[in-house]
């Protein structure tokens, strides 16, 4: 979990990329940029503000061969080790930046390298660097006195409201290649970010793992326990299933078939479907890890617990007390209205 409030920019330099396939250049600032107290609140806000507000997915440095031929890995050691160096290797981060734009729709736009002090990873404070390009411009007014009228100017600028691409480099499991988050606004570019300019994948920790499974196990319900079953059985499901992961401080896959599958013919179904899609998430050989309580209450907010009957009447699922779903709702079905129904058990209803 990360904390950026505190977060203090100690160094700042900003450079312009062009698309090298383009033949448009590259723009090397010589010295670093220099802060006002005024510009230091709203680059802060800039620059952070994205990662606050997105699901924390890690990110790692990796190399086929080995991290010591890593471009960024290298630059960031290097970073870490002398912070009062930054500006000169910025100047190599933003010309790694520009020999990635090989791509015609790659657009060109500023580099603005950071040093921050005072960021909390998992309760601890580290550094990190921050990498931030911004690319699309937007027009703006400006206003102009000209005698007796206001004149309007317009001008294209950077909109402080959005950031288009960035990551932050934590200086946290540095032999493991680093945690890193990214942000990227403009998806049409994925590759150039990711894979050609960070060279980065997936940091498989227990938050990464928790969620993953839990993703695995939500479509899995609907690909294969409703099919076979029910909605009610397929809500079910993903109810114990969380309620298992949010009991256990860690996961062992055997118990969870156990206790979460209760019908035992879906066990080899869900055995097969894990061999068939597990690369998409991602657990192919995971079968026991730490659970992420966190990761457990934000995969509890987005599965939907509610049944949708097409007599425009909704049925909601209890995730806290699982028991009261299966206790006091029964599914039958009526010869004489030739219809299903769902009977429900209750003693009063509650106020709203």
């Amino acid at each position: 979990m990360i904390n950026l409030y505190a977060a203090q920019i100690e160094s700042l330099s900003i450079h312009r990329v062009g698309n090298k396939s383009r033949n448009e250049g590259i723009f090397l600032s010589e010295n670093p940029y220099s802060l006002n107290d005024e510009m230091h609140a709203l680059l802060k806000e800039y620059f952070l503000k994205s990662f606050r507000e997105k699901e924390e997915n890690y990110y790692q440095f990796v190399h086929e061969a080995d991290l010591e031929f890593h471009e960024l890995y290298n630059l960031s050691t290097a970073i870490f080790e002398n912070p009062g160096e930054i500006h000169e290797h910025s100047k190599k981060i933003a010309q790694h930046l520009f020999d990635q734009a090989k791509h015609p729709h790659i657009k060109s736009g500023e580099v603005y390298v950071v040093y921050f002090e005072n960021l909390m990873l998992n309760n601890e404070r580290v550094d990190g660097i921050g990498i931030f390009k911004s690319e699309l411009k937007h027009d703006f007014l400006q206003f102009d006195e000209k005698g007796n009228d206001l004149e309007a100017i317009l001008q294209q600028g950077v909109n402080l409201n959005k950031l288009d691409k960035g990551a932050l480099i934590f200086n946290s499991n540095k032999e493991e290649g680093y945690r890193i988050l990214s942000v990227d606004s403009n998806r049409y570019d994925t590759k150039y970010w990711l894979e050609q300019f960070l060279g980065v994948d997936i940091f498989a920790d227990e938050n990464f793992n928790t969620k993953s499974y839990l993703k695995f196990c939500q479509n899995f319900a609907k690909d294969v326990v409703l099919p076979a079953e029910d909605k009610q059985q397929e809500v079910m499901f993903m109810n114990r299933a969380v309620n298992h992961f949010a009991k256990n401080d860690n996961f062992e896959e055997s118990n969870f078939l156990n206790e979460v599958v209760e019908n035992p013919a879906l066990i080899p179904e869900f055995q097969n479907y894990k061999t068939e899609k597990a690369p998409k998430y991602k657990i192919e050989d995971l079968t026991q890890f730490p659970v992420s309580n966190t990761a457990v209450s934000a995969a509890r907010k987005k599965i939907k617990s509610v049944i949708n009957l097409d007599t425009n009447v909704q049925i909601k699922m209890d995730f806290i007390n699982p028991d009261s779903a299966e206790k006091f709702i029964e599914k039958g079905w009526d010869e004489e209205r030739q219809m299903y129904y769902y009977l429900v058990y209750f003693n009063k209803e509650e106020k709203s």
